[in-house]
């Protein structure tokens, strides 16, 4: 089956791409599987880990998930290799003395970057969320089983006008530090609890609450009853608490969208979901500005071959890395909005990529 406007010598260039992005993909796989079971083996048997358990639940689930993080990055390094092999065989400059343009010449790069970001965002935003699931199970039973998580700096609404705030939250002892409780009505505080800390009683399925001041408000008047302990019967539970680790990878985006709602509704930090909802839509679009710059790079001849290429294209990627961190860790202290962070790289690359097609079609 032909696809309309697309020439022998496209399906030539689409059929490297793809061939030399999944191979790349398969090598690097393979790389990581070893070095992740060579770290994590103590624990498989330490923790008498099924081998069905290991293979289907844990790696079945890592291959997919590993390779689609990286997959923008493999298509980078498939389109240098491919492109400069071509090159250094004479191929680019057949086609384009034959009368094709450098703008058509990139038109089958664009077609095996749709086929790739189409393939990536299906993936991230749909299949691989819940296979996650029992990856991060897994691991969370199997390596990750001795320790604990804390959540910090929690701002929620437990009621109508009751609001909580506790410093930090550890999930292996359930004690929240630092705790606080306000009662509003018709928008003045009415009452104001402060504790040392709060502990969920395991038995009796209650909170406790540790040295605690209470000030109740009545106009100007102002009540303040002290107290070593009480036992309160507060809307919410220990589960609210509890930090699952990488749980926002389990989510399809319909998913994460609804858990972003509710968590700004009950007034939950959402920027770590934010971030990674804007990554997800951010990273398959990356595959058309990376092919783009690869090609740019690759088709011309210069000193030194395809490791010349090769190099320069690790250097790449290892910028665009590192340009994701680093707008991933401003938005996480609030100094950029998670969608400006998620397409901060995407931009700079563009602006990149459209000059390096800029020199290479002179």
């Amino acid at each position: 089956m032909k696809i309309s406007g697309l020439k022998t010598i496209d399906f030539y260039i689409i059929k490297k791409f793809l061939g030399t992005f999944f191979y790349a993909i398969a090598l690097i796989i393979s790389i990581a599987m070893v070095f992740d079971i060579s770290e994590n083996l103590d624990e498989f048997i330490s923790k008498d880990a099924p081998l069905n358990a290991i293979v289907f639940d844990y790696y079945m689930n890592f291959i997919p998930f590993f390779a689609n993080l990286f997959s923008s990055l493999f298509t980078f390094i498939a389109v240098i290799y491919f492109t400069s092999k071509m090159a250094y065989n004479s191929e680019i400059i057949a086609i384009l003395s034959s009368g094709v343009s450098y703008r058509r010449l990139m038109l089958p790069y664009m077609v095996g970057a749709f086929i790739i970001a189409l393939f990536s965002y299906t993936l991230g935003n749909y299949i691989i969320p819940p296979s996650n699931k029992k990856r991060i199970d897994f691991r969370n039973t199997y390596i990750d089983s001795n320790r604990s998580y804390n959540e910090r700096n929690i701002h929620r609404q437990i009621s109508p006008g009751v609001y909580i705030y506790i410093s930090s939250y550890n999930t292996s002892s359930d004690v929240g530090h630092r705790f606080t409780i306000e009662e509003f009505a018709e928008g003045k505080l009415k009452s104001k609890l402060q504790a040392d800390y709060v502990k969920w009683d395991r038995e009796e399925k209650k909170w406790v609450i540790h040295n605690y001041v209470i000030r109740d408000f009545d106009g100007y008047e102002e009540t303040l009853t002290t107290g070593t302990e009480m036992d309160s019967t507060l809307n919410m539970s220990p589960e609210d608490y509890r930090v699952v680790k990488n749980i926002v990878e389990t989510m399809t985006l319909p998913k994460l969208n609804e858990e972003i709602k509710d968590m700004k509704l009950r007034g939950v930090n959402t920027l770590e979901f934010e971030i990674e909802k804007h990554k997800r839509l951010s990273g398959p679009f990356s595959a058309f500005i990376l092919t783009l710059i690869g090609a740019s790079l690759a088709s011309r001849k210069v000193k030194g071959g395809i490791g010349f290429h090769l190099g320069l294209g690790i250097l790449l990627v290892f910028t665009y890395i590192m340009f994701m961190q680093i707008s991933t860790v401003f938005a996480l202290s609030g100094a950029v909005s998670p969608p400006l962070a998620a397409w901060i790289p995407n931009m700079i690359f563009g602006a990149l990529a459209a000059y390096l097609y800029k020199m290479g079609s002179r």
